[in-house]
């Protein structure tokens, strides 16, 4: 059984920064593309960041050179590194990945991010 489970979310003031982790078990981590997803009180659900199995990366526009997503697959691991926070940041942060070969998805249970002063 695939699990994943986000940790690191809490309150922030704005500017500051926080990192989101989330452990994977139960997939052969090393080869999985993993992805952070977010979503905010009424609005969708939307894509922060990706990673692939090779390390390539990608960001949303709003995010992109404030967050990084790193992956350590001896720790079957994926990160969100958050600087410059704002308060748009707000969400439930949840981690995603998909079975390579039946492109089957997986979330975790989410974590809360609360920028305020």
């Amino acid at each position: 059984q695939v699990q994943l489970v986000e940790s690191g979310g809490g309150l922030v003031q704005p500017g500051g920064s926080l990192r989101l982790s989330c452990e994977a078990s139960g997939i052969t981590f090393r080869i999985y593309a993993m992805g952070w997803y977010r979503q905010a009180p009424g609005k969708q659900r939307d894509l922060v960041a990706t990673i692939t199995s090779g390390g390539n990366t990608n960001y949303a526009d709003s995010v992109k050179g404030r967050f990084t997503i790193s992956r350590d697959n001896a720790k079957s691991t994926v990160y969100l590194q958050m600087n410059s926070l704002k308060f748009e940041d707000t969400a439930v942060y949840y981690c995603n990945t998909r079975n390579p070969a039946t492109a089957n998805a997986y979330w975790g249970q989410g974590t809360q991010v609360t920028v305020s002063s």
